[in-house]
């Protein structure tokens, strides 16, 4: 079964309420079985226009755990501690490729 990724740009306006969103969005990550690969950091664009604010990425161990990650209650309860604290903030998912046998 493949990994799954998600995928965040995100503009952080209030970064003091943003604070709350961090101190709680990684527990619910967690408990649906991901983890951060990406969150925040240095990065530079290396072709094409994209200029992105921030970057998060995580993994999952599938695409289904992944989505279930995004609507379960932890999660829910996450994203409400970070409304109103960006300007942007968008969530891809992309199922990644399945490893060689």
């Amino acid at each position: 079964m493949a990994s799954a990724y998600i995928i965040v740009d995100m503009k952080v306006t209030d970064p003091e309420q943003y604070k709350q969103y961090m101190a709680v969005a990684p527990d619910a990550v967690k408990a649906a079985g991901g983890e951060y690969l990406v969150r925040g950091g240095r990065f530079e664009t290396m072709e094409g226009n994209w200029q992105p604010a921030r970057i998060a990425m995580l993994r999952f161990p599938s695409y289904e755990k992944a989505k279930a990650f995004y609507d379960d209650e932890l999660y829910r309860a996450a994203r409400a501690k970070r409304a109103g604290a960006t300007e942007f903030f968008n969530m891809v998912l992309v199922e990644g490729v399945s490893a060689p046998v």
